[in-house]
């Protein structure tokens, strides 16, 4: 955990704030392109934003929230009750939407997904590696850091506004790259789905603010042994990991509590998880807000 103190609060677009956090001690650890940090609210709730700021600043951390209007708390608090002067306490970064090299770059973005890729942008202008980014909204008033955006790449963002000038032609994108290029991408599921559709699936990464409607076989009971502490917690079929471990009282993080954020990461021993997160858990790994088990046991790091 790391203490920061918020340095400024700024409105960066139609119903979003962004926050700069600065470090109140030591240097802040370091970040790539792509990670996210957890904020614990003074509400009680954790909640994980992608770092959207600077990462060879080691002072300051930057994040943007959207007001979501079917807040479960976590929008509403930081919109309506943080302010400048505020301690926050944030994680330690973590990426599951790394930048990887390629000779070039398309990004594209829907509203508030605009975060993660910022960053990724201006790593690639820097290292001189053609980029074009594609950011899509109802309207400029509701995208955030577009004027930034645009005073500081020029015509390497084309900014589409949906309202005006209806959705971009992906397809049309996809025939000007070159075979090698890489694409990224991170918006509302809508987008998603048409640069699915686009664009060839070894090319493409994605990010999701929410998961992907998938069916799973009927939640069974299993039993998750705690290996360092020896206790066997029972995690019933209406009950997840993550619940039945923090009420047994083995506390484990947790964001979005819906396997898009990976701040619940478990190391899984032995037993056979069954994987229901959007992330791609990593071998060995689960996250215990959805995932459950396809073995009576699972053993974990706990």
């Amino acid at each position: 955990m790391q203490h920061t103190v918020i340095d400024r609060v700024d409105h960066a677009a139609e119903d979003v704030v962004s926050l700069v956090l600065r470090a109140t001690t030591d240097s802040l650890a370091p970040w790539e392109p792509g990670a996210h940090i957890d904020l614990t609210l003074p509400n009680w709730l954790t909640r994980s934003y992608s770092l959207c700021g600077d990462p060879a600043d080691r002072d300051r951390y930057r994040v943007a929230v959207r007001h979501d209007p079917l807040s479960r708390g976590g929008s509403e608090y930081i919109h309506h009750y943080l302010r400048a002067g505020r301690a926050l306490d944030v994680s330690l970064p973590r990426n599951h939407f790394p930048l990887l090299p390629a000779p070039q770059y398309l990004f594209l973005a829907g509203g508030i997904g605009i975060t993660p890729l910022l960053p990724m942008l201006a790593e690639a202008v820097s290292a001189d590696v053609p980029a074009t980014l594609v950011y899509v909204g109802r309207s400029t008033s509701t995208m955030p850091f577009a004027e930034e955006l645009r005073s500081r790449y020029g015509d390497r963002v084309r900014l589409v506004a949906t309202g005006q000038d209806g959705r971009p032609d992906l397809a049309a994108l996809a025939a000007e790259l070159s075979p090698d290029a890489l694409v990224y991408c991170c918006g509302p599921a809508p987008m998603l789905a048409a640069a699915q559709a686009a664009f060839p699936a070894p090319r493409l990464h994605t990010e999701r603010f929410r998961p992907a409607a998938r069916t799973f076989a009927p939640n069974t009971p299993f039993d998750a042994v705690c290996a360092r502490s020896g206790h066997t917690v029972p995690v019933a079929a209406d009950q997840s990991l993550l619940d039945a471990l923090n009420r047994a009282g083995h506390p484990v993080p947790s964001g979005c509590r819906e396997g898009v954020c990976g701040s619940c990461e478990l190391t899984v021993l032995s037993g056979d998880p069954e994987h229901r997160d959007d992330i791609g858990a990593p071998a060995g790994r689960m996250y215990a807000c959805v995932s459950r088990a396809l073995t009576p046991e699972l053993h974990l790091d706990l």
